[in-house]
């Protein structure tokens, strides 16, 4: 079995290289010089019908970067800190920006077309395919800027973001230190392991790594705040142009989704804090605690001391897929045989986890940093379910629709993993069933209210800075430990050097990303108690999964029988976790553990 990945199906020499790169450049270079200076399918529905699918063919063979930009990004999240690489991706990003420059104008056109025509447009039978591709670009269309501006945009993106995001990354990622590992030797264990080992059930252990995460933060803290500072001054310039009032306004337009049913979701998950206050409490109890310390929230009770190793974990999760559908497992067993994963933590490689895809005719890849815990076992669940979604909208969607709203990404992620959790809990005796329902209980709290906690955290960074023009890293570190003590309540200690953790949290860069997982899970919830009541559900939850763009959100759970757009629905699901917190409380106290 391959424990790295296998990128040679798109990429093998520089001769290939250098062929494709002029193939990209001709197939888009048709197509501009073809519809440049004609406006027609700006009022005929067939001449639109016509360049819609020319470009549609574009992105299905390679867009403006083409194997070449995915092989090479994929490259620089395992060797970070290579100088080549990321030479090459400069290269490949200014190559690909031109081709984006140039063709751009097809769509801010598209977005011009005169509101009177829009509705014949969408009604029109041959551009069904392209229907939904089409609403969302008239609704983007008031925050469009002229395409000299466009371009600006577009070329400023690497300077006044990327290279400072990545700048702190990569920081970050250089950092070692000596820990114990469970044989209590001292080894040096790169940055991207530390989190694993807050985790451990054993407090030496996991103190002893979190004094050095606290440290390793602390010295990079003064780099953070720079960076932090300059993109969301880039941020708010973007914004001031584009004529958003609100900060996570355009993310709610990319992700396809209202901006009120974000803020009912938030309001609803924000009212109900109780829940993980009372979590982090009986966890505190069941540790032989009063509170826990910040970097504690995540221990795992005794009892889950098995070693899940990279195969253990494959084969527990190909069990449940192939209970749940044939073709889950057989997703699974194309990316074992076909070298999709990259498995271990080393040095330079990126932390945490991630599924990536790029075009759809493009592999899809999975980066783990597989540390033989009970966590990794659901981290992989986790990403396979990204990677599922992946393929059944290949399987049906063209490649304009290829992709999902970021508010329903996370919908086949936490899917999976959930049933890969209670699998687990099958046969398991009462201490074990007690330990893996406190698990399933802070993956929970952690992707619900944690993140619609962070989600806060970002609204008042906005605009704190917006209001004062620059944050210090103490600012910054009193706003961020605000809004992780209401959710956590006075069960978590927000303990010295927690005040710095916003440095190494990713998501905060990507602006407003956090509300997906929290809608994710409680949209999953409602998913996986249809298939617990009837298993033949799977074949609509699949037809769900396959929509990809090709319509928004809203309107494919009202075609489920769900309004994301109200409160009640939210409620539905907090209210399963609050009763498997009742189950747990019951169990505990029937054990005499509390």
């Amino acid at each position: 079995m391959r424990y790295e990945w296998d990128l040679s199906d798109i990429y093998s020499t520089d001769d290939e290289y250098k062929r494709k790169q002029d193939e990209i450049r001709d197939l888009n270079y048709s197509f501009i010089n073809k519809w440049k200076h004609r406006t027609d399918y700006m009022t005929d529905e067939s001449a639109l019908k016509e360049a819609l699918d020319e470009y549609n063919y574009i992105f299905e063979q390679c867009g403006t970067d083409g194997d070449e930009g995915y092989y090479f990004w994929l490259l620089s999240q395992i060797r970070q800190n290579d100088p080549e690489i990321k030479a090459r991706l400069n290269k490949i990003d200014e190559f690909s920006k031109q081709i984006h420059n140039e063709i751009q104008f097809f769509y801010l056109n598209i977005c011009k077309i005169e509101d009177s025509l829009k509705e014949r447009f969408l009604s029109y039978p041959p551009l069904t395919p392209y229907r939904h591709f089409l609403e969302r670009a008239f609704r983007e269309s008031p925050h469009i800027l002229s395409d000299k501006e466009e371009r600006i945009m577009n070329m400023k993106v690497n300077p006044s973001y990327y290279f400072w995001v990545q700048m702190t990354s990569n920081v970050l990622s250089r950092q070692e230190a000596s820990l114990l590992d469970e044989n209590k030797n001292k080894v040096k264990k790169p940055f991207s392991a530390m989190i694993s080992l807050m985790n451990h059930t054993d407090k030496k252990i996991r103190d002893k790594a979190a004094a050095a995460f606290n440290r390793i933060l602390c010295k990079c803290v003064d780099t953070a705040e720079v960076e932090i500072n300059a993109i969301l001054y880039n941020k708010m310039i973007d914004d001031r142009f584009r004529g958003f009032e609100r900060p996570d306004t355009e993310r709610h337009i990319q992700d396809d989704i209202e901006t009120s049913v974000v803020d009912t979701l938030i309001d609803t998950v924000s009212s109900r804090f109780d829940i993980p206050h009372r979590y982090y409490k009986l966890k505190a109890r069941l540790l032989g605690q009063r509170h826990l310390r910040y970097h504690e929230r995540n221990v795992e009770l005794g009892g889950l001391n098995r070693d899940f190793s990279f195969e253990d974990s494959l084969t527990l999760i190909l069990k449940v897929f192939g209970r749940l559908d044939s073709d889950f497992s057989h997703f699974l067993n194309m990316y074992i045989n076909e070298g999709r994963f990259d498995v271990f933590p080393r040095k330079d490689k990126v932390s945490g986890a991630f599924c990536a895809h790029h075009l759809r005719r493009h592999p899809t890849y999975i980066l783990l940093n597989h540390n033989n815990r009970l966590d990794d076992v659901l981290t992989l669940a986790h990403e396979l379910g990204h990677g599922i979604n992946n393929e059944l909208i290949k399987s049906r969607q063209i490649a304009l629709n290829f992709g999902t709203p970021l508010s329903t990404a996370e919908v086949a992620s936490t899917f999976m993993e959930d049933f890969v959790l209670k699998e687990l809990l099958k046969d398991s005796d009462d201490n074990v069933r007690l330990a893996l329902m406190m698990k399933k209980l802070n993956d929970d709290v952690s992707t619900i209210f944690r993140q619609v906690a962070c989600y806060r955290f970002e609204q008042e960074l906005h605009k704190e800075f917006r209001q004062s023009g620059y944050l210090s890293k103490k600012d910054i570190g009193l706003i961020f430990q605000k809004h992780m003590a209401s959710y956590m309540g006075n069960g978590v200690e927000q303990s010295k050097g927690s005040e710095n953790w916003w440095v190494y949290w990713s998501h905060i860069r990507s602006f407003f990303y956090v509300y997906s997982y929290a809608s994710g899970l409680l949209i999953s919830k409602s998913l996986q108690r249809s298939v617990k009541k009837d298993l033949s559900f799977i074949h609509l939850v699949k037809d769900f999964l396959s929509t990809g763009l090709s319509d928004s959100p809203r309107s494919t759970f009202q075609r489920l029988g769900v309004d994301i757009n109200k409160k009640d629905f939210w409620i539905n699901g907090i209210d399963e976790v609050e009763e498997l917190l009742n189950q747990t409380e019951g169990l505990a106290k029937r054990l005499k553990k509390i």
